[in-house]
């Protein structure tokens, strides 16, 4: 028997992620431990707990990452922003996998990387004893973590779309993401994710990554739109979310009583 703690690494879901597996995720929005608790038993493959557009921060996320600690579910978070910082704060609560938003560029792309990564192969600031290396317990944690931290980019406007082929090639990038709401905006269709202009954007990037022998992925909460992604080759798919479930469950149940 040893006092070792567990080690973090191999991270698998990097792993599953680089061979293109098929991904089912979900959304985690409502900032609970609880409802972050109940969809790890659900048994997704990842479970995106959102800084973004949901009202968490690195006080609110550390409780949902030990809601999931026994659940089969990668966590991924996605920050606020871009941000080496940010991210940083992200890495030592304990997070390994990103969902980074907005990148626009290879440049941008390689920022998002570099955030993630120890010197000589990035920027990341140095503690010696934080959540993520098990506060200090976890041999050649230094050594190791570069290589197990998995960094999805998130393409959500025409500049992105026009730039796909670049972040696709970086070193470290790991998958690329539709954002298909700010992409629709982004080309004039606020509202309409399903406008032909839209999705030949979309396909644009799917395309983009998988010449570049790279996991492509996307938000699609409404089935029929999730299940023809995954047959256009899509791998890391999200099919919904606590809010949406919440909302509509209730909604649901009102209505059979009116």
């Amino acid at each position: 028997m040893t006092d070792a703690p567990l080690s973090p690494f191999p991270n698998t879901f990097r792993a599953a992620l680089r061979a293109r597996d098929r991904l089912i995720g979900v959304w985690c929005s409502l900032a609970s431990p609880i409802t972050a608790e109940i969809l790890g038993l659900a048994g997704f493959d990842w479970i995106l707990l959102d800084a973004e557009h949901a009202p968490n921060d690195v006080l609110s996320l550390i409780p949902q990452l030990m809601a999931l600690k026994d659940s089969p579910s990668a966590p991924v978070v996605r920050p606020a922003w871009n941000d080496t910082v940010l991210i940083k704060r992200l890495l030592d609560a304990g997070f390994h996998n990103f969902l980074v938003p907005f990148v626009q560029s290879a440049e941008e792309a390689r920022a998002a990387v570099a955030a993630t990564r120890y010197p000589p192969a990035g920027v990341r600031g140095v503690s010696v004893a934080q959540r993520s290396n098990r506060y200090g317990t976890v041999a050649d944690y230094q050594k190791l973590v570069n290589d197990n931290i998995a960094v999805v980019v998130q393409i959500e406007n025409a500049a992105g779309v026009e730039a796909a082929a670049e972040i696709a090639a970086v070193d470290g990038v790991d998958a690329l993401f539709v954002g298909p709401s700010d992409l629709a905006a982004s080309l004039g269709h606020l509202g309409d994710a399903g406008h032909p202009q839209v999705q030949a954007a979309m396909a644009r990037v799917f395309a983009a990554a998988a010449a570049a022998g790279k996991a492509s992925g996307i938000l699609a909460p409404v089935e029929a739109d999730a299940r023809r992604y995954l047959e256009q080759g899509v791998s890391l798919v999200a099919v919904g979310s606590d809010l949406g479930s919440f909302r509509n469950a209730t909604k649901a149940l009102r209505d059979r009583f009116r």
